[in-house]
């Protein structure tokens, strides 16, 4: 039986109610919600003594279940004749509830006659476009609620609040006698869901109160929690409910399909009036048959940037260790307090309802990596005109702490990494830096240092300071070498001194410079090195090169690195490259400039370390084995590290000698 209309346009056409109630008979029809659903912003809006005007009631339960509970003084008016006779006879029972055959654009009450006017999809009915004619109606409709409605009473309306709509529905009411609040009634969306009949999208509740003149215009919103905010202009308004709806098109259409192949669709989740995420979702999705249909994995604080939660090949492999055929990974953003796994999961309990896939039902299991959400301590944030805003911050990842740069423009991305260890002196205990503690990647490229005849004593140059971790690593282990440091940024070495105790003196110097002058001046004017490392973020997220950028990479920059390179000296590059035709291009310029070139892939990282060199004699497993012996050695010594700093079988299994 087909009950809904051909064309919206009959959406606002009596003939079209009466075949749709005559079709139906006295089963009612619910567009957007029962009482149940409703019931918690109805109460807040509606008292009992109230005189109470439903427009549009077709034969909806509503006003029966508000005269239930002590709503007793409500009339009903309809423009079918025919749902109303239906509802006169099945309400005969509710003596002081009258239905009444009356068109609301043209209403015969007193003016001042009720307390709130409730509309139930009456306004999205009588609005299924834009034109003149349907304009016109809207535009009497309006005229009559603001007629009818004494002072301090409501228009209580509760619509999908179509752009065209809630534009009319400022217009009209965007005087400085109205208020106007809008709320998202997240019960009847779930509750639509949950019977798979009728309209996922959306449900909002607007609620405009008629007020004397006031100084301004007053415009409220609530679309999560019970927060009500306070926006300045109708444009304002109308922007948070068009998020609003976005959101919800793409977590409709996410539960109706899955994903194809190794996509995978983020959502930011903000909270509103606040500018920054609280959350991101990354929604994952399998083909293949899973143990498990649906979960939720909540991110710890400060691990959103390992390669398990922070790549989408990573996320794929949590997805597989999970065993669902979905799964929603909840990164936890900085800038906002999280109190306990728990509070997090109820927070997300919406969302995760919103995204269940098709067919699933039940509880939804939310799992993470223990029971607590991870702490994250600012402790310092700037900006400067080179790297934009950055922050520093503590973060404690199974019971170690650890501190940490990042560049607000690619959060996700820790630029560098110290280990925080607690010293005693004089019985006092302090914070210090463990610089015996380097990222993998930095260690690897510590290896090739070691590869030098005289390591003790090598000249090396580091372009990209960063905190300063690979510099005064090498500083520590290798005393006697003499070491550069180049940046462009000169804000980094104050971050670096003041908050990663970088030490500058004849062993370690800084340079403020580009480090493309840098090479360039070396070459012309012959200061040979021993060691060139490129440890240089990239600005630019659209080339899918990370590290470092692209004109670092040319043909003039590499025969620089070889003019500056004594004849068995030694160019690191670490490299990350999530574009594979590009990847090769830039292995392929590496062999025009280089002889001898080994790569290493870190295991479940994006960096790719590269050693090239023009010496006679090329890379073998066993040098790449011997110094990474004398690096573990070296640093045991100077008790940076009690056991090793290289583990030689993952140095092992990564090394490709490509040339």
């Amino acid at each position: 039986m087909n009950l809904l209309p051909k064309s919206h346009k009959e959406f606002s056409e009596k003939d079209y109610w009466n075949k749709f109630f005559k079709k139906r008979g006295n089963k009612a029809f619910e567009w957007y919600g029962e009482y149940l659903e409703l019931c918690s912003q109805l109460h807040k809006y509606l008292k009992q003594s109230d005189k109470i005007l439903i427009t549009g009631c077709g034969n909806s339960s509503l006003s029966a279940d508000l005269y239930d509970v002590g709503f007793t003084s409500i009339t009903n008016i309809d423009v079918s004749e025919v749902v109303i006779r239906q509802m006169k006879s099945i309400n005969s029972n509710r003596t002081n509830m009258s239905f009444l055959h009356m068109d609301a654009t043209s209403m015969s009450f007193d003016n001042e006659e009720f307390n709130a006017v409730l509309d139930k999809g009456t306004l999205d009915a009588l609005m299924p476009d834009s034109e003149e004619s349907t304009i016109a109606t809207v535009e009497k409709y309006f005229s009559e609620i603001k007629r009818v409605l004494k002072l301090g009473g409501r228009y209580v309306c509760i619509s999908l609040l179509q752009s065209h709509i809630l534009g009319k529905l400022l217009e009209a009411f965007g005087d400085k006698s109205w208020m106007i609040r809008v709320v998202r009634c997240h019960e009847a969306e779930e509750k639509n869901a949950e019977n798979g009949d009728g309209t996922t999208l959306p449900v909002f509740v607007v609620v405009v109160t008629k007020f004397k003149v006031m100084p301004k215009l007053l415009l409220e919103v609530c679309l999560a929690g019970d927060k009500m905010i306070r926006v300045d202009t109708p444009e304002d308004l109308q922007s948070c409910v068009k998020s609003a709806q976005d959101a919800a098109f793409i977590t409709n259409g996410l539960g109706k399909t899955s994903l194809e192949g190794d996509d995978e669709v983020s959502l930011d989740l903000m909270v509103p009036g606040q500018d920054t995420p609280r959350y991101t979702l990354y929604v994952v999705d399998q083909k293949k048959q899973a143990a498990n249909k649906y979960a939720v994995f909540v991110v710890p604080q400060g691990r959103e940037s390992e390669w398990l939660f922070g790549t989408a090949a990573g996320r794929r492999q949590l997805q597989e260790s999970a065993k669902s055929a979905r799964l929603v990974v909840a990164v936890l953003r900085r800038g906002h307090h999280f109190s306990s796994l728990d509070a997090v999961k109820e927070e997300l309990a919406h969302s995760a309802k919103m995204l269940i896939p098709f067919g699933f039902s039940g509880q939804i299991p939310f799992l993470s990596l223990g029971s607590d959400v991870g702490k994250r301590t600012p402790v310092f944030s700037g900006s400067s005109k080179v790297s934009g805003e950055f922050v520093i911050e503590d973060v404690e990842v199974e019971g170690e702490v650890y501190r940490r740069l990042v560049f607000l423009d690619n959060q996700f991305l820790v630029q560098s990494e110290a280990r925080v260890k607690t010293v005693k002196r004089k019985n006092k205990e302090r914070q210090v830096i463990d610089f015996g503690h380097i990222s993998q990647y930095h260690a690897f490229m510590c290896v090739s240092v070691h590869l030098l005849a005289a390591p003790a004593h090598a000249h090396v140059a580091i372009l990209g300071l960063g905190g300063g971790g690979l510099a005064m690593f090498l500083k520590k282990s290798l005393p006697d070498a003499r070491l550069v440091a180049v940046d462009l940024d000169p804000a980094m070495v104050e971050v670096a001194k003041g908050h990663f105790e970088l030490e500058i003196d004849d062993k370690l110097q800084v340079e403020i410079k580009d480090g493309l002058d840098f090479l360039k001046d070396r070459a012309e004017n012959g200061g040979h090195l021993d060691c060139v490392m490129f440890d240089v973020d990239s600005k630019d997220r659209t080339l899918g090169l990370s590290c470092p950028p692209p004109q670092f990479l040319t043909d003039e920059t590499l025969t620089n690195v070889d003019r500056i390179l004594g004849e068995d000296g030694h160019f690191i590059l670490n490299l990350v490259c999530r574009d594979k035709s590009l990847q090769e291009t830039i292995m392929e310029s590496l062999k025009r400039h280089f002889k001898h070139i080994v790569s290493i892939k870190l295991y479940e990282e994006v960096n790719e370390i590269i050693f090239a060199t023009n010496s006679d004699t090329a890379y073998t497993v066993d040098d790449l084995e011997n110094a990474a012996k004398k690096l573990n050695a070296n640093a045991r010594e100077r008790k940076l590290v009690k056991v090793k700093c290289v583990d030689l079988k993952d140095l092992l299994q990564s090394v490709n000698v490509i040339s």
